[in-house]
């Protein structure tokens, strides 16, 4: 339970929740979030003090948790703010084949899942040519061709507005933790249930109830060579 001080706007434990978002570990910045989100104006004074601090550096889902609590305020301020530092969020958008992932990252700041894993797969048949545009799915040829730098913004894009539990790399690290058994990976990530597939879009869940690694769907479950092709990418060496 959130100390009443905290709710109330005590000075000191403002400065001490500001410090622990600050310099804090993980797990303490994973606590303080939340009693910050509560605290109205004043925590997002700290959010944007601490995403501001952190622009020169890599940002991890502790970045995106802050910048999704201001990108879903209707506060002016704050929306103001990631205008004029964040226009297009806390994930440079780094692309070889010039596609604009802004889009992306509204959706998955907004935490709409489900459209970002449909704008996903769009934006990778983008990135792979007409046809694939046309057809609207990869071959794992597509895969294989698939710039580094922009499978790295996708799937980082995945990770930092997932608290880190969704990615291609994430899928990957359980594939290979399971001895690369692909039947015990479906099981895992939700996307089998026995022998029955899980049926999209219904049965799949599209929030961050969901298994480690659930999402994104993408293109992966017209086949094993897709994914395949995606964990042996050179992205993750």
């Amino acid at each position: 339970m959130t100390d009443p001080m905290i709710l109330s706007g005590s000075t000191n434990e403002i400065d001490a929740l500001r410090l622990q978002l600050i310099d804090g570990s993980e797990k303490v910045q994973q606590q303080v979030i939340p009693q910050l989100a509560q605290l109205g104006d004043g925590g997002l004074d700290i959010f944007m003090e601490f995403l501001l601090n952190r622009r020169t550096q890599a940002a991890t889902w502790i970045d995106g948790k802050a910048y999704q609590i201001l990108y879903q305020s209707n506060l002016p301020k704050a929306q103001d703010f990631l205008q004029a530092h964040f226009p297009q969020g806390v994930v440079p958008l780094n692309s070889d084949r010039d596609v604009d992932y802004t889009p992306l990252q509204k959706l998955l700041a907004a935490q709409d899942f489900q459209a970002a894993d449909l704008l996903t797969i769009q934006k990778m048949c983008e990135v792979a040519g007409s046809t694939a545009v046309q057809r609207k799915w990869l071959y794992f040829t597509d895969i294989d061709n698939f710039p580094i730098t922009d499978l790295q913004t996708i799937n980082k894009l995945w990770l930092v507005h997932s608290e880190g539990k969704f990615g291609f790399s994430v899928q990957r690290e359980i594939w290979l933790s399971l001895g690369k058994n692909w039947d015990n990976l479906w099981t895992k990530i939700d996307w089998k249930d026995g022998n029955n597939w899980t049926r999209y879009p219904g049965k799949f869940t599209w929030d961050l109830s969901a298994p480690k690694g659930h999402l994104p769907l993408s293109n992966q479950l017209r086949g094993v060579r897709v994914i395949a092709s995606l964990f042996a990418h050179p992205a993750w060496s």
